[in-house]
């Protein structure tokens, strides 16, 4: 009797995927429904953000456009752009297939009845899919929340431009763990690549990192640590989100949802609001790595975007000298001002010029020139080496060819090392001590 209940429970869980490998097998998206576009024609007429050149694509949901644009001659970004002729108001960008990867000329996007929606340059090379081939996926839309979508005949998201950010976070959007858990910012805005910048969503906080050719690794410049703390478990996910005011009728807030794992938890941070519906917003990580949020309203002209809220800004929690190059590549900052340029002969007045010398490696032809009353942007947020005397400090880098000063502060014996110096604070602690490594005369 086991053995025949067996033989059938084995014969029925074949069957059953059987029909399911067939339904998804048969689920194929309508000949009607396939598209190929081609990157060529004219240019559009009105103005996008950074002063690019484009070409709109039929897919379109108010205000989402998928577009083909650049900002270098010939090397094409697949995008979708967020704002609408009406408003007469600056189009900007807020999803990207294929940054750092451009095509060109007679690139084509496709969307095939196998599902799968392909960017391949003018030569046939692919240069980036979503890779969603006969995955069950009948139809492509774009959603008036400016999400992308590759959908089932049941209407689930197979593939969604959610799930993988560039620089930029729509209302609805979530950074998730295990996932597309960062903000990378661009470059310029000429070069469209990876920049500088990221911001993660790390198990206890979100962090903002800054990484240069420099540096052997990120270094930390900000942190959430000040908004939430999670005490317990660790982040699985954050969305951005938009809450009318109930009360007042008029207000609508944009909020940070955040979800906790082992122990589950939900909870939420209230960050900036308008007096008008914000559900067209996005959080944006800056070319300069500064991080804000940006509201459209449709119904205005010429003035459609709002700066509803900029993180590193004097009017905020913390100010702009946080931001490693606020002073360039050198530079003092206080009360949010570049104020001096520290020289071995003393400060001098801040310019867009001032540089740190890069010094020899020999540590024959190189010594330090000390300041006092001086941060480094990474300090605030890490806690260095702790324990240490002055002259291991100093010893660890001159060792080190790539270091170019070190900070220290003698209160608490704590040593940074800096690969980059950028934007250094003046905050008037005497014990605070940065000593720039500098070429012998």
């Amino acid at each position: 009797m086991a053995s025949s209940y067996s033989i059938y429970s084995t014969s029925l869980l074949l069957l059953l995927s059987f029909q399911l490998f067939s339904t998804i097998s048969e689920a194929i998206v309508p000949a009607s429904d396939t598209f190929t576009y081609v990157n060529e024609g004219d240019f559009g007429d009105y103005i996008v953000e950074y002063d690019a050149n484009y070409r709109a694509l039929p897919p379109f949901n108010n205000p989402f456009q998928l577009c083909f644009y650049n900002t270098t001659p010939n090397a094409f970004t697949l995008a979708l752009r967020m704002g609408t002729v009406r408003s007469e108001a600056l189009m900007r960008w807020v999803w990207e297939a294929n940054r750092g990867n451009p095509v060109r000329e007679n690139a084509t996007l496709t969307f095939g009845t196998d599902g799968n929606l392909i960017l391949a340059d003018s030569d046939g090379r692919i240069a980036w899919q979503t890779n969603t081939a006969n995955k069950g996926v009948v139809g492509f839309q774009v959603l008036p929340t400016g999400n992308m979508v590759l959908h089932d005949g049941k209407g689930n998201f197979i593939w969604q431009s959610f799930d993988s950010p560039t620089d930029t976070l729509l209302v609805g959007q979530s950074l998730k763990s295990g996932g597309a858990s960062k903000l990378v910012s661009r470059a310029s805005a000429m070069n469209n690549v990876d920049g500088a910048y990221s911001l993660v969503m790390e198990p206890k906080q979100l962090a903002m990192y800054y990484k240069s050719p420099n540096s052997p690794r990120p270094m930390l410049y900000w942190s959430s640590a000040e908004w939430f703390t999670i005490d317990k478990g660790s982040l699985a996910n954050l969305t951005l989100t938009s809450v009318p005011d109930t009360d007042e009728g008029f207000l609508y807030y944009l909020v940070f949802d955040y979800f906790t794992k082992n122990p589950s938890s939900n909870q939420n941070r209230y960050m900036a609001y308008s007096r008008y519906n914000n559900t067209l917003s996005y959080l944006r990580l800056g070319i300069d790595g500064n991080l804000r949020f940006y509201t459209y309203n449709p119904n205005v002209q010429g003035v459609a975007w709002e700066l509803v809220y900029t993180f590193l800004d004097r009017g905020s929690m913390e100010g702009e000298c946080q931001l490693p190059e606020k002073c360039g590549k050198f530079g003092l900052c206080e009360n949010n001002q570049c104020v001096a340029c520290p020289t071995p002969n003393g400060l001098i007045g801040w310019s867009r010029e001032c540089e740190a010398k890069v010094a020899s490696c020999k540590a024959s032809e190189f010594g330090y020139y000390k300041l006092e009353g001086v941060d480094h942007f990474m300090i605030k947020y890490t806690r260095g080496d702790g324990g240490r005397k002055e002259s291991d400090c100093e010893s660890k880098c001159s060792k080190d060819c790539k270091c170019m000063g070190y900070f220290y502060h003698t209160s608490d014996s704590r040593c940074w090392i800096a690969y980059d110096l950028k934007t250094l604070t003046k905050n008037g602690n005497s014990t605070h001590l940065a000593y720039i490594k500098a070429p012998k005369k």
